[in-house]
């Protein structure tokens, strides 16, 4: 070879090697640079195909990544049919493996007469790939992977050969070791650049963390109240904010750019059971979400806030659960300040029942703003109980909500109602002569208001008549609470009643004193009474049921789930016992105003009340009153 053809074979050489040099400074893709390689080592020796194999992560085979002259199908067949293994087994014997493992080129001048490359003997033979050399491709002294060239027909791959060859494959090292630094490098420029907006996002998110944290811890200790909450929550969000009690009537409004929320659909929006308490989530009532307010485990508010939970983002929520416990703190503060006063009306209601110094109770009584100069009416508001079940009292949760609705109410009105609780009772002194609603009419937005707050459950409430002078109070709280029971009693609950609706039990249940309403109840019942106590039967309970079924021995014996010759037997018992014909229509009277009398003195002072002269009841009210319970124990087992 002249000197002239060795200068150009060199330059050849060198310029092949500064295109992949050139490649890894572009930079260029990795898989591109593998395809470079295996073209420019094609067209520096002038072989029919060459591809470039790297090793897999785990080592345990090779992978043509980069190819020139080789078909799609013959790379792709090589790669998931006949992998190239690096471990142990017929295909980590070729000569691929080999030039990995040992570092050193492996030439095979005829793929057929060699048995190592029979696993890809008849893919070559059909693609005419005749002769193969394998060079290691190194990185740092470890081998990579492998540059392979393939001839069509058998050749002999000489020594000069495989040196340029060797070259090129360390030349292709160096360049695939750059590439995958560059690749690494960008790769950490990549992850530097996304934990930098990261970092970004997380101190704006610290920095509206801080603002949701600062605004609504200021709320809480200045005591805003619940309006200054929705305020806060509203500027957060940049949404409307109404806060709701249970029942729907709204607490607080927040308007934003002027928008308020409508409350009307949110206080017909009725919550199950689970939704009641669930976390933050969209109502059915339009485009509104809702978060509950709660004290331990009673619901004592929701949030309304205009639009859709996913409208949120995290700290949007996070305002969300903050505002509704910073919500909970002012509600708090609030119920004790009510209940401190509750209490000390009850306390003036108290020595008011009881008759105790005027000009003293008047002079606290306007000290809480209540002016007892004025008429004012008794009104008496309980929680019904299931079945009639009077004697059961009612959850101190429920007498604690029913204050609420009617001091809500009393709220809107002056002058200022008293409103206070007397054991299972919530009474309320309305002031007559005034504007605004009347006394009856304030009964009945209280008992609807508790119909929706209660749960599910109701409440019965009794208009009690107006009282002009202080001692006026107990026999009209007395009347109205007896009023109340005896509703109850003969189921007729979840209604506003007067005591002139009681008829006959309203005229009884206005005598002041009941010892003769006891010693005649007595005198009719207490045989059958005593009886009841010896034979453990139940003829009071039986008689009581024949009156209220029109005085008819079937019905009476469906009612006691008895046979009719049982109610009939018991009935001549009774008609022995008393001394009447049940048939006669004077002693009919006389035992349904019997039973009419023993309701109304066990309702109206019950088997532990004081009598009006603040005294015990006789022995007699007491046997009476216990006859009323034992009729209701009675009607409970038959139900």
């Amino acid at each position: 070879m002249t000197t002239e053809t060795r200068h150009d074979e060199v330059r050849r050489w060198l310029a092949g090697v500064g295109t992949i040099a050139a490649a890894v400074n572009a930079p260029v893709e990795l898989p591109a640079l593998l395809d470079l390689i295996a073209r420019t080592a094609c067209e520096l020796t002038g072989y029919e195909a060459a591809g470039v194999l790297l090793a897999d992560d785990a080592e345990h085979a090779l992978v043509i990544s980069g190819a020139h002259g080789l078909t799609t199908e013959y790379v792709a067949r090589v790669n998931a049919e006949h992998t190239i293994e690096l471990g142990s087994g017929p295909l980590s014997s070729g000569p691929s493996s080999r030039a990995f493992r040992t570092a050193e080129p492996v030439a095979i001048s005829d793929l057929a007469a060699d048995p190592s490359f029979d696993p890809w003997a008849g893919l070559a033979r059909e693609h005419g790939y005749r002769a193969i050399v394998a060079v290691p491709l190194l990185v740092g002294s470890r081998p990579a992977g492998t540059v392979n060239c393939y001839r069509t027909g058998v050749h002999h791959f000489g020594p000069d050969e495989i040196d340029l060859l060797k070259t090129l494959a360390n030349q292709a090292g160096i360049a695939l070791e750059t590439a995958r630094l560059r690749d690494r490098e960008r790769r950490t420029i990549d992850d530097l650049e996304q934990l930098n907006q990261s970092l970004t996002a997380q101190h704006r998110l610290l920095e509206q963390a801080e603002q949701i944290h600062r605004e609504l811890t200021a709320v809480a200790l200045r005591a805003g109240g619940v309006q200054a909450v929705a305020d806060a929550l509203a500027r957060l969000l940049a949404r409307p904010v109404l806060v709701a009690d249970p029942a729907g009537q709204p607490l607080a409004n927040a308007q934003h750019r002027g928008v308020l929320l409508d409350p009307a659909p949110i206080a017909t929006a009725g919550d199950t059971a689970e939704e009641a308490t669930s976390p933050l989530r969209d109502s059915t009532t339009g485009e509104l979400m809702t978060a509950p307010v709660v004290l331990g485990d009673e619901l004592v508010a929701r949030l309304w806030i205009a639009g859709r939970v996913s409208g949120l983002g995290p700290l949007d929520r996070r305002a969300v659960e903050h505002a509704a416990v910073v919500c909970g703190l002012e509600l708090l503060r609030q119920r004790t300040a009510l209940e401190v006063e509750w209490r000390l009306r009850g306390d003036v209601l108290s020595d008011l029942l009881g008759g105790g110094d005027s000009a003293g109770l008047g002079a606290r009584a306007e000290s809480l703003g209540h002016d007892l100069t004025r008429p004012h009416s008794v009104l008496v508001v309980k929680a019904d109980r299931p079945g009639g079940q009077v004697q059961q009292g009612a959850g101190p949760s429920d007498v604690r909500r029913l204050l609420g609705i009617a001091q809500v109410t009393a709220d809107g009105s002056g002058p200022r109602p008293l409103v206070t609780s007397w054991g299972d009772y919530v009474v309320v002194l309305w002031p007559e002569g005034r504007p605004g609603p009347r006394a009856a009419d304030a009964a009945e937005a209280i008992r609807q208001a508790a119909q929706r707050a209660l749960g599910g459950g109701t409440a019965s409430a009794v208009v009690g008549r107006c009282c002009i002078a202080l001692s006026d109070y107990a026999s009209a709280f007395r009347i109205a609470r007896g009023a109340l029971e005896l509703a109850q009693l003969r189921g007729r609950t979840n209604r506003t009643s007067t005591v002139p609706d009681l008829g006959v039990y309203g005229l009884l249940l206005q005598l002041e004193d009941p010892r003769e309403l006891v010693r005649f109840a007595d005198g009719v019942l207490a045989p059958l009474h005593h009886y009841d106590e010896r034979k453990d039967l139940s003829l009071v309970a039986t008689l009581r049921t024949y009156l209220e079924q029109g005085m008819s021995t079937s019905r009476t014996a469906a009612a006691l789930f008895v046979h009719p010759n049982t109610v009939g037997l018991r009935l001549r018992r009774i008609e022995e016992l008393i001394g009447v014909r049940l048939a006669d229509p004077g002693a009919l009277l006389h035992v349904k105003a019997a039973f009419m009398a023993e309701d109304v003195t066990g309702s109206a002072w019950g088997s532990s009340s004081p009598a009006p002269d603040g005294g015990p009841l006789p022995g007699a009210a007491r046997a009476s009153a216990s006859g009323v319970d034992r009729a209701r124990g009675e009607r409970g087992r038959k139900t």
